[in-house]
C-alpha cells in the first residue's frame, strides 16, 4: 500500500499545484494538456491498481483518488451522506458444486450444470430419480418428496427467462420437498454462457442475495448435457407426466456461502450560474472499472485497461477541472460521474440512473466517454447523434473548432450495437438525450496489453476539449436538448415499429 500511495502522490501533486484563478474560456480549455492526461492515465492504469475489477481494493482506491480530485477542484459532493462516493450493494458468492451420476457421466459444474437457486447440500442430496415432462398442473397426484426431480421446462427468449407456466410448475415441485431439482430447458448459448460464469467458485452478483437460502438445491442443465443424461431431448409437449427412471442415481453436493459487499460510484457537482437553469444538469460520465487480473496465465496477468477505460475516466476529471475554472460558470449545472461495474453489465450507471443525486427529470443530457485514447489521430466516433438534436449541436460545435483537428463522425459499427453497451444507455432509458464518445476497439481490447504506453495523449486531449466546448454550448442554450420522436418511442417508451 505504501508503494501505491507513493506512486499516487508523485503523479498527483504536480497537478494539484496548478493555479485555478483563470476566468477565460480559452485559458480554461488550455488546462487540458497531453501531459496531464498521460500522467493521470498512468496512475489509473498502474499495476498497483490490479486492473480495477468490481469490486476490488484497486477500484476503491481509484474512487478515493477521483473523490480527492473532485474535492480539490471545488466540486460539491453528490454521493451518499454528503460524500463524493455513492455505493451500491453486491453479493460475493463462494460455491463448490459436484454432481455425481451413477449409471452415466458425472456432470461438470459450469459446463454441464449450474446451481441457480436453493440451499446448500453439503453432505450430498440423493434419492429416486424422477422425470417430469409435458405441461399442466402438478396437483397432488405425484409423490416426489425426497426424489431428485428432472423437469422439462420452456425458455422464453423474449422474457429471457423460463415461461410463467414452467416457473409455476417449478415452484410447486419445490414445495413438495424434493432432494434436488434439475431444470432441463432449451437455453440459448448466450444464456448458458452467462450461467457458466455464474458458477465460478468465487463470483460477484448485483444486489444482496439472502445468506440463508431455503428449499432444495435447484440446478440448470445445459441442453447437450440433458440429452446425454437421458438419451433424448426432454419435452414439454402433451399432458404433465411423471415417471421414475431406474438405474440412474444422481447425488448433488453443493456448498454455497454468501457475503454482502458493495462497489463505488464517484459523483461531483458543479452548480450553474443561472438562477433558473442551474436546476437542470448535464451529466458527464465514464466507467472507472476494468476486468482485474487473470491468475494462472503466462506473462503479464494484470489487465490495466489504459484505454478501457482509464482514458474516459481521465477525460471526465479533466473536464471537471476545466469547468471549475470558469467565471462565470456555465448557466446549467454539471454532474461529473465515474461509475464502476460497467464491465459486469452497467451496474454502477444503472444504480445511479435509478438513484440519481437530483431528480432524473432535471437531467438534460449525458455525454459518455469510453475508450477515447487510441486508433485514429483525427477522428472520434460519436454514437447517438441521430436520436436527438444533440447531434446537430455536436456537428456545429465541431465545425466551429477546426483548430482541434478532430472530426466527430457517426456510428460506423451499427451492427455491433455499441449504443446499448456502455453507461450512457442507462440514461437514455430514463429519457435523457445522450452522446457517446468512443474510438472503437482494437487488438488490445480486454487484454493485458492495453497499457498506458499505447495511449495517444495528444489526440485524447483534443477529444476532451471538443467535449468541453460541446458542454458549454448545451449548458448555456436557452432550451434543453430534444429527442427525435421516433427514437424516443423506440428507446424510452420501447414501442416496436
Amino acid at each position: 500500500m505504501k508503494r501505491l500511495f507513493a506512486v499516487w502522490f508523485a503523479l498527483v501533486l504536480p497537478l494539484a499545484a496548478a493555479a485555478q484563478s483563470t476566468t477565460d474560456l480559452n485559458q480554461a480549455v488550455s488546462s487540458i494538456t497531453p501531459d496531464d492526461v498521460y500522467s493521470r492515465v498512468a496512475l489509473l492504469a498502474h499495476d498497483s491498481m490490479m486492473g480495477r475489477d468490481t469490486p476490488s481494493p484497486g477500484l476503491d482506491l481509484t474512487a478515493e483518488y477521483i473523490a480527492a480530485e473532485f474535492r480539490r477542484i471545488g466540486l460539491q459532493p453528490g454521493g451518499d451522506n454528503g460524500t463524493f462516493i455513492q455505493r451500491y450493494p453486491l453479493t460475493q458468492i463462494h460455491s463448490a458444486l459436484e454432481v455425481a451420476v451413477e449409471g452415466g457421466e458425472d456432470l461438470v459444474a459450469g459446463r454441464d450444470v449450474v446451481q441457480v437457486d436453493g440451499a446448500a447440500a453439503q453432505h450430498g442430496a440423493t434419492g429416486q430419480t424422477v422425470l417430469i415432462t409435458g405441461s399442466g398442473e402438478l396437483g397432488n397426484r405425484f409423490p416426489i418428496a425426497g426424489s431428485v426431480v428432472l423437469v422439462a421446462a420452456n425458455y422464453d427468449p423474449e422474457r429471457r427467462n423460463l415461461t410463467e407456466e414452467s416457473q409455476r410448475l417449478l415452484a410447486a415441485i419445490a414445495d413438495r420437498d424434493p432432494a434436488a431439482v434439475f431444470i432441463l430447458a432449451d437455453y440459448p448459448d448466450r444464456i448458458w454462457r452467462f450461467f457458466a460464469r455464474m458458477q465460478r467458485p468465487n463470483q460477484v452478483v448485483r444486489g444482496y442475495v439472502p445468506s440463508s437460502q431455503q428449499g432444495p438445491p435447484v440446478l440448470a442443465v445445459s441442453p447437450s448435457a440433458a440429452v446425454e443424461l437421458l438419451g433424448m431431448a426432454p419435452s414439454t409437449d402433451g399432458d404433465l407426466a411423471v415417471r421414475e427412471i431406474n438405474g440412474l442415481s444422481i447425488t448433488v453436493t453443493a456448498n454455497r456461502t454468501v457475503s454482502e459487499t458493495s462497489a463505488p460510484n464517484v459523483v461531483g457537482i458543479l452548480e450553474g450560474s443561472d438562477p433558473e437553469l442551474k436546476n437542470e444538469y448535464i451529466v458527464y460520465s465514464g466507467h472507472m472499472d476494468h476486468v482485474g487480473f487473470r491468475s494462472g496465465v503466462t506473462g503479464d496477468s494484470i489487465f490495466n485497461g489504459a484505454d478501457d477505460n482509464a482514458s474516459g475516466t481521465v477525460g471526465i476529471i479533466e473536464l471537471a477541472e476545466a469547468y471549475a475554472m470558469l467565471e462565470p460558470r456555465p448557466k446549467r449545472s454539471m454532474i461529473f460521474l465515474l461509475v464502476s461495474g460497467e464491465e459486469r453489465g452497467l451496474w454502477g450507471s444503472d444504480h445511479f440512473a435509478n438513484n440519481p443525486s437530483v431528480p432524473v427529470e432535471q437531467l438534460v443530457a449525458n455525454f459518455n466517454a469510453d475508450m477515447i485514447g487510441r486508433n485514429w489521430a483525427d477522428t472520434i466516433v460519436v454514437i447517438g447523434k441521430e436520436h436527438s438534436d444533440l447531434g446537430a449541436t455536436m456537428n456545429r460545435v465541431n465545425g466551429e473548432h477546426p483548430e482541434l483537428g478532430m472530426t466527430a463522425i457517426d456510428d460506423i459499427w451499427p451492427n455491433e450495437r455499441f449504443y446499448y453497451r456502455s453507461d450512457h444507455y442507462k440514461f437514455a432509458e430514463k429519457g435523457v438525450p445522450i452522446l457517446f464518445f468512443f474510438n472503437g476497439v482494437h487488438e488490445d481490447y480486454h487484454r493485458a496489453s492495453d497499457e498506458v504506453e499505447k495511449i495517444d495523449a495528444e489526440k485524447m486531449s483534443r477529444i476532451v476539449k471538443l467535449m468541453f466546448y460541446l458542454g458549454v454550448e448545451v449548458a448555456n442554450a436557452p432550451e434543453r436538448p430534444k429527442w427525435d420522436p421516433d427514437s424516443y418511442d423506440r428507446i424510452v417508451k420501447r414501442v416496436t415499429p
